[in-house]
């Protein structure tokens, strides 16, 4: 096992550049969501979008290295003819992700008297740490797929159901500002 800067740490795993692409498709399109909600002046914008989407990635990209690690040790040990049991679990990672983005995601949202507001962008910082996930585990036709859509839906589709009866609800300029009823 060698360690340098530009080979994984891991004898097998994605490359350094391989690293690079994942990271860089997640940037690019988790800071165009990013973006939108920073537009929008939402409680997360960009940075908070582009930090949870980094650690998904990360997270993403180490459990696929220590994954093909496992792999190439089993194999190594079948050829020897050693007698073990490897169990590999690459949806572990998934589901721990999935879970502490979701309260990170329960902090964004507010209720007040005159409503609640923040859904939207819990769900996008939720998003934003699965397209992180997809792209981290090579997953790239999936993370481009869920950011096009994801994209689609918060702008164009907004703007047209804006012109229907159906029009979204609009947050309250300042929060905590609403008269309380007793």
């Amino acid at each position: 096992m060698t360690l340098t800067v530009f080979t994984n740490f891991l004898d097998t795993g994605p490359s350094f550049g391989e690293i690079i692409l994942r990271m860089g498709l997640t940037a690019f399109f988790v800071g165009l969501i990013g973006i939108e909600r920073q537009i929008r002046h939402k409680i997360a914008g960009v940075t908070t979008h582009l930090m949870v989407a980094f650690g998904a990635c990360g997270i993403a990209i180490l459990q696929d290295s220590l994954y093909y690690e496992a792999l190439a040790l089993a194999q190594t040990f079948a050829e020897q003819q050693v007698a073990i049991t490897v169990n590999l679990e690459r949806q572990r990672v998934i589901a721990q992700v999935v879970t502490g983005v979701g309260f990170l995601g329960a902090g964004t949202i507010l209720k007040t008297s005159s409503g609640i507001s923040g859904l939207t962008t819990a769900a996008t910082i939720w998003l934003a740490s699965m397209i992180g996930l997809s792209f981290g585990m090579g997953g790239y036709v999936i993370g481009i797929t869920i950011s096009i859509f994801s994209l689609v839906f918060l702008t164009f589709i907004r703007k047209l159901l804006e012109l229907t009866t159906l029009k979204h609800v609009k947050s309250p300029d300042v929060l905590g500002a609403e008269v309380m009823e007793k």
